[in-house]
């Protein structure tokens, strides 16, 4: 355990780091890039471009010295951490390099000598957190290898089809190359996907898997992230599957992990309540067939907000899902008020508002799914929260940067 006087020293940048924070992590993401080029390959370059990853990092720094004493408030976010490092194969020795450009961080924005009581203060709270969270992957490793099916590191793969879903999004789907079996896995988790670079490195990305467990191959969907005219750059891992992998090609990916499932935990005797905005729509379908198929007693309600039906995945198996099954409630929910739904009774124009979400389900007392881009998050986390929905019955994922 920390010493007291550990803690209160963290706990006394507190101030500092609410003004700074963002450019500390600024800062410590430049000397770890100049001094461990290595460890490129564990990071969205998008993310960094933007500063989304920055910005990720510095909240959860503060969170950790806010909690420094507390730790199990931070619970959630250290299995989210973990989780995505294990995804990433991030192993013990990656540590001590992250944390001697994040004490070089701090000695320099805050002008600190090596010995000074908040460097060492820090030196000494980070280890313990990279303790944590080393012992917690550790056991996510355990887990994947020991599964029947199941593997650590990167395993081959063999594009057995592609199909368009969309005009942004198609799906892939992976047989393993070495003929072997596939690990159960739980809905809303993801894959990691690895791909080469021009300068002979590799990159990695998260895709959740977007059907459910038990098939004899691996299903994701991805959107062509284009760019937007050098404001956004271009996915490079997107484009690399878009344009490149074609069927029959060979591609790494790593076992399944993440922490935004449904599971055991879940109260069947609640309603469950699926948002999803865009290409939020992955980790919640196969969450949504899963319960249709596992509890198919229980009543679910899926909207699905997006633009428009051309840029829409997965309309027509949404459909034939909620005629198969009477207790699913479905709304595609559009946002381009020219889109034709004539004829269609689960369809409608506008944003995904409270008094759309009150017409679907008066008890707000239910079990909530939430998925998609930033914007989309924080607008459902709002109403849902707004509607006093406990937090624990309050489950979202959005696309972006994790903290670690």
């Amino acid at each position: 355990m920390l010493s007291q006087k550990t803690i209160d020293v963290v706990k006394s940048t507190i101030p500092a780091l609410n003004e700074h924070s963002v450019a500390l992590t600024t800062l410590f993401y430049t000397k770890l890039f100049e001094n461990n080029p290595e460890v490129k390959p564990f990071f969205n370059a998008s993310n960094q471009s933007d500063g989304r990853q920055q910005k990720a990092l510095a909240g959860a720094i503060v969170a950790f010295a806010q909690n420094v004493e507390n730790l199990e408030a931070l619970a959630e976010a250290v299995e989210l951490i973990s989780q995505k490092h294990a995804s990433l194969m991030v192993k013990p020795h990656h540590y001590p390099i992250v944390g001697a450009n994040l004490l070089a961080a701090i000695q320099e924005l805050l002008g600190l000598s090596a010995d000074h009581k908040v460097v060492t203060s820090w030196g000494e709270a980070y280890g313990f957190l990279a303790g944590i969270l080393s012992n917690r992957e550790s056991e996510i490793y355990a887990a994947n290898t020991n599964r029947d099916g199941g593997w650590e590191g990167f395993r081959k793969f063999r594009v057995a089809k592609r199909v368009k879903e969309s005009s942004l999004v198609t799906s892939f789907y992976f047989a393993p190359e070495d003929g072997g079996t596939l690990p159960d896995y739980l809905p809303g988790q993801y894959l990691t996907v690895r791909v080469p670079m021009a300068d002979g490195q590799t990159t990695m990305r998260n895709y959740s898997l977007s059907d459910k467990s038990g098939s004899t191959q691996f299903r994701i969907s991805v959107k062509h992230e284009t760019g937007n005219k050098g404001a956004q750059p271009a996915g490079f891992v997107s484009n690399y599957l878009h344009t490149l992998l074609e069927e029959g090609g060979s591609i790494e990916l790593g076992p399944p992990c993440g922490e935004f499932v449904l599971d055991s935990n879940v109260n069947p005797e609640k309603p469950l309540v699926f948002l999803a905005g865009g290409i939020g729509i992955t980790p919640l379908l196969s969450m949504v067939k899963t319960a249709l198929s596992k509890t198919p007693g229980q009543t679910a309600i899926f909207v699905h907000a997006c633009q428009n039906k051309d840029v829409q995945a997965f309309r027509t198996v949404l459909n034939e899902l909620s005629e198969r099954h009477p207790n699913l409630t479905l709304r595609h929910r559009y946002t381009d008020a020219s889109t034709d739904i004539t004829g269609e009774d689960n369809a409608s124009h506008g944003l995904v508002d409270c008094a759309f979400l009150e017409s679907l389900i008066e008890d707000a007392d239910a079990e909530y799914f939430i998925c998609g881009p930033d914007g989309f998050m924080s607008a459902m986390t709002g109403l849902v929260s707004a509607r006093g929905v406990a937090d624990a019955q309050i489950r979202y994922e959005s696309f972006g940067p994790k903290l670690g």
